[in-house]
């Protein structure tokens, strides 16, 4: 079913099902429907179970389950409000997403959902469990003919070719570590730079070989190992010699006396061989069977993924990436989230559109034209490691190009081939679309070979597939392309001398990350030179780098560019940092990825967080996607927190926006827990044997020990006079080491709080009680825990505290509306919030409420608390887990976000967090505005 006949279809069902909606007896034909009709499952009844049991306290019955893909759904009638609470037959009120999530609990660990979507037949709300307190998704019945590919995530499978290509391209990646070591056991010298180098190169040719033979573009299938199968291991070096440099010697260049056996190699070309001085050891015999057999007889290589592949190879290469002991690699699935927004969406559809047009002359000539438009792009990777980018975005546009030969070909005569639509049947001719057309920029010389290499062993697949198409027999061999990859640092080079911008159209790529306080001396410099007289350079990461080579390069030009980079630069006070200055330059976002896991290793996964951002300078008319992991939603405009609001940038500031109390951080000891960090048994031993130490021990709280009911004590002796702790022993002892690690300290203010090492190295602690806010919390919270705490506990600077905070003041922080602000705005650590007093608080904006409001917020406050106080023997993190809740904190916190949104002039029944947020940056923008007209 294309796209076109499932629009209609969409229209037709849209059309039947408004205004209908009986919970009972409506549901399962409307979602059987939707799956046949729209989604085209031929067999929907075998895709959804209906009514599965689950066991609460009692026996319930889930709405409907799609195991495949691990969604769940909880059908209400017509009109039923699914963001509102219904009451359950346990007295509990729940929204039917947070019913859903309590069968969730009670389900199976591998059966649980990823998705949850409730429905009431004219609205559908998608919550992604792996952001569970993240803002649902909605679409509307009325919209579902232009929005039906939202749901796709109902049926989308694993693509199996591409798991039996990554199975593949491991099994190979480990094959070419093994051969790695032991020929590196055989060089004389291996720590040597230039042997390694020589062994880098030994690697990319004998893989390239043992590709080439199983692909056939040798001529015979077991060509490469029948030749080396004649010679024993001590002959081995001088075969593999003389092997080389006749695949780097044109057929009437060779010594005619030749053995027959190496002439009947092709010319390769390409310069994959032209260096005839690179180190080759002996071989031994292991090397010699582990060559044959394990990786010629026992392996085929023409399957591999080369964009995979190409990845893994150079990681077994690099030294660094060896000594972490991980392969790693990009997946295909992570590389076409930067590329098929950026452009193959597109392209895609376009090549849809020409299809549909009637056979005959006009179709054949737009295919045609088509085919010349995809062989013209011009592609740029300034951080191109192995090419697994360039590599991927090269097959993409060969299987188009493919499809457009098949189509061509079906509209010739009965068994005629393409020959009597394309005048030249040669290779190049027939095929347009070359590796000629991408760039690349790397670093490593390794990287940069196995790159070319990768794309070779791409465009001869292609071919393949090719000559399966047209049924022709086309040459690959000698090499007639080549990629431009250039080896240089691509901060320090001249992108216009590797392609001129007039010829390039996109610009793509996974910069490296490297966080702003842990880059090396040399790349400190790179960020200087890059951003040169910025201010606040020393908070961006080092991928903020590309984004401004890559803005200043597309000036006044349409090229379009698409970086993945950590969440960092979306985040806190980087935000206004990095994309202020560039958005006033006229930079733009395209598309956006919200902050999803990178997975980049294959055998230890590295867990990156991790952003993808689409800009340019071009004019767009046209509206944005916003992606949240695998589904988007298009908007109007992101902002630079990747927000569906105005431009608008929030930045660090001293003191507080509104009339409210300063916020400041807790109590730092700078002491290595001398001073900080001693258990109750430890204090009691203590006071148990010098009752005189009681009173200098007091509680202290950290951000675990607040969370977590954790009880830790530290010594504080401010204002206490040293009489009082000079002949306790323990105390003393305590107070040495605190002034021994300080004056060994390499810094300098640190050195100079040696003068007085019984006291914390900053001391805040207010003389009334205070509000305390853990500095970091947890994504999985819809709600950061807060509370108050005696002005006898010392604060931890794991934590910040807020002095002569009222009650409104805590139903505001603990409100949505606050929550919605801080997820927007703070930093985070992975994807954890951060929060902050200089980004979030100072710079939140207040509500002015009238008498009432107050009053009722400070009624919501107290039951807040009140509800806490329910469970004595329960931690915050147990009461704020979203799946252990208990029903009357939840009750009084949703009446709380409904007193503080009221407050605001906000519609709590139908404004969504990201309207909540757009709503406050407006204040935000307002607020500081008037703050600039008083100055």
């Amino acid at each position: 079913m294309n796209n076109k006949q499932k629009q209609k279809n969409a229209e037709k069902f849209a059309a039947y099902w408004k205004d209908r909606g009986y919970e009972k007896g409506d549901s399962q034909p409307f979602w059987l429907a939707l799956l046949r009709d729209i989604l085209g499952v031929a067999e929907p009844e075998k895709l959804i179970r209906f009514e599965d049991k689950v066991m609460l306290d009692h026996t319930s019955f889930i709405d409907a389950v799609i195991p495949s893909t691990h969604v769940m759904i909880e059908q209400k009638e017509l009109n039923k409000n699914l963001r509102k609470a219904i009451r359950q037959s346990d007295g509990s009120l729940l929204t039917p997403f947070q019913q859903a999530k309590r069968y969730s609990v009670n389900m199976p660990y591998s059966q649980r959902p990823r998705y949850i979507v409730t429905c009431n037949f004219a609205s559908f709300l998608i919550y992604d469990m792996e952001k569970p307190q993240g803002e649902p998704e909605e679409i509307l019945l009325e919209n579902l003919p232009t929005e039906y590919y939202r749901l796709n995530f109902l049926v989308n499978h694993e693509d199996k070719h591409i798991q039996k290509e990554l199975e593949i391209s491991v099994q190979a990646g480990t094959l070419v570590g093994k051969l790695y070591n032991a020929l590196l056991k055989q060089y004389i010298n291996p720590q040597n730079e230039q042997s390694l180098k020589s062994l880098n190169i030994l690697c990319v040719r004998l893989v390239f070989c043992l590709y080439a033979e199983d692909a056939e573009i040798f001529g015979a299938r077991s060509m490469f190992h029948d030749y080396l199968a004649q010679f024993q291991a001590k002959d081995m070096r001088r075969a593999v010699i003389d092997l080389f440099k006749i695949l780097d010697t044109e057929q009437d260049k060779r010594d005619p006396y030749i053995n027959d056996d190496l002439n009947a190699f092709p010319f390769v070309n390409g310069g994959l061989f032209s260096d005839e001085d690179i180190e080759i050891p002996q071989f031994t015999e292991e090397i010699r069977e582990l060559l044959l057999v394990e990786c010629s007889e026992q392996f085929d290589w023409s399957e591999i993924s080369p964009t995979i592949f190409g990845a893994l190879f150079e990681s077994t290469l690099n030294p660094q990436t060896r000594r972490s002991g991980g392969m790693h690699y990009t997946s295909i699935e992570n590389i076409h989230k930067v590329i098929d927004p950026l452009f193959l969406d597109d392209l895609k559809a376009e090549l849809s559109a020409i299809k549909e047009m009637k056979k005959g002359k006009k179709r054949n000539a737009a295919l045609e034209k088509f085919q010349q438009k995809l062989s013209e792009l011009i592609f740029l990777d300034p951080a191109c490691g192995s090419g697994n980018f360039l590599t991927e975005t090269y097959l993409s546009l060969r299987r188009l190009e493919n499809e457009i030969l098949a189509e061509l070909l079906k509209t010739a005569e009965s068994g005629a081939t393409l020959a009597g639509l394309i005048t030249d049947v040669h290779a190049y001719d027939l095929i347009k679309v070359s590796i000629n057309q991408f760039y690349g920029i790397e670093i490593n010389d390794f990287a940069v070979t196995v790159a070319k290499a990768a794309l070779w062993i791409a465009e001869s697949q292609m071919m393949k597939e090719t000559e399966n198409i047209v049924n022709l027999s086309l040459d690959f061999l000698p090499l007639k392309t080549n990629a431009y990859i250039m080896e240089g640092n691509a901060l320090r080079i001249d992108w216009n001398e590797v392609v001129p911008k007039e010829k390039l159209n996109y610009i793509m790529g996974n910069p490296p990350f490297v966080g702003a306080r842990l880059m090396s001396k040399e790349q400190k410099e790179d960020i200087n030179m890059i951003f040169t007289k910025w201010k606040g350079v020393g908070n961006l990461d080092y991928v903020s780098c590309w984004y401004k080579k890559c803005s200043d390069f597309m000036f006044n030009t349409d090229i379009h560019s698409a970086l993945v980079s950590t969440n960092s630069i979306t985040q806190g006070e980087a935000v206004a940092i990095l994309w202020k200055p560039l958005f006033e330059q006229g930079v733009h976002f395209d598309f956006a990825h919200k902050t999803f896991i990178w997975d980049n290793e294959a055998n230890n996964k590295a867990h990156v967080h991790c952003v993808i951002i689409g800009f340019s300078h071009a004019i767009n008319s046209r509206p944005k996607k916003l992606y949240s992991n695998d589904r988007f939603q298009m908007v109007d405009n992101i902002n630079g927190y990747l927000l569906n609001a105005p431009n608008i940038f929030v930045t660090s500031r001293k003191k507080v926006l509104c009339n409210v109390p300063e916020m400041v951080f807790g109590n730092m000891p700078n002491d290595s827990g001398y001073l900080s960090n001693y258990s109750a048994e430890q204090k009691n031993e203590i006071v148990a044997r010098y009752p005189k130490a009681e009173p200098l021990f007091k509680k202290f709280v950290g951000a675990v020990e607040f969370l977590h009911n954790k009880e830790r004590y530290c010594i504080w002796l401010k204002d206490i006079s040293p009489s009082k702790f000079r002949s306790i022993p323990p105390i003393m002892q305590a107070i040495e080491n605190v002034k021994s690690m300080r004056e060994n300290s390499t810094r300098k203010a640190t050195k100079e709080l040696a003068l007085t090492p019984y006291l914390f190295g900053e001391i805040r602690q207010p003389n009334v009680d205070y509000l305390i806010i853990p500095a970091h919390s947890s994504e999985k919270r819809k709600y950061i825990p807060i509370g108050y705490m005696n002005r006898n506990v010392i604060c931890g600077n794991a934590n910040l505290l807020v002095p002569n905070a009222d009650l409104f003041m805590f139903g505001i922080l603990s409100s949505n509306v606050h929550n919605a602000w801080m997820r927007a705005i703070c930093g985070r650590i992975k994807s954890d919030f951060r929060y902050s007093a200089n980004i979030v608080y100072n710079n939140f904006p207040w509500c002015t409420p009238t008498p009432q409001q107050k009053a009722k917020i400070e009624q919501t406050a107290q039951a807040i608390l009140d509800a806490r106080a329910l469970y004595p023997d329960s931690s915050l993190a147990d009461l704020y887990d979203e799946l252990t809740m208990p029903k009357e904190l939840r009750r009084a916190h949703q009446e709380n976000d409904k007193a503080v949104m009221t407050a605001y002039g906000f519609d709590w029944r139908k404004m969504t967090e990201s309207d909540c947020v757009a709503e406050l940056m407006k204040m935000y923008q307002k607020l500081t505005a008037n703050e600039k007209k008083k100055d």
